[in-house]
């Protein structure tokens, strides 16, 4: 019955124009406004294949966990260049992270996690 559906996933954030802000301008991602007739609109990230709902939810308690993962072919390059727009990358016990924050024994060249304004956990690691 949903193996023909196109599935698509979501996630809250407590600020829709904080990350508008983030997700737009810091990560350069393609951004659409959804009216849906409610008190604000709901964000959309355009990605390639797939949409990406973002909804807004003030009380929202953030996962501890990666929400949303970005497959890079240079992971070093892809840390550099969000350093460079203020983005700054997590440290996490147990990890094997260089002074770049990237995890060297993770997927694919390695995986460095950092947060958007809400405090989610994002992800750029190596193809697979």
């Amino acid at each position: 019955m949903l193996d023909a559906s196109k599935a698509y996933s979501g996630f809250a954030v407590d600020d829709l124009a904080e990350a508008k802000a983030f997700y737009g301008e810091t990560l350069g991602l393609a951004i659409k406004e959804l009216d849906v007739g409610a008190d604000e609109p709901l964000l959309e990230l355009a990605l390639p294949d797939r949409p990406i709902l973002i909804y807004p939810k003030p009380d929202l308690v953030p996962a501890n966990y990666t929400i949303l993962n970005f497959p890079v072919w240079d992971v070093e390059a892809a840390v550099d260049g969000l350093a460079a727009r203020g983005v700054e990358f997590e440290r996490y016990p147990g990890f094997d992270q260089d002074e770049k924050g990237i995890d060297r024994n993770g997927p694919a060249g390695g995986i460095a996690w950092f947060t958007d304004p809400a405090g989610n956990i994002l992800a750029v690691h190596g193809e697979m």
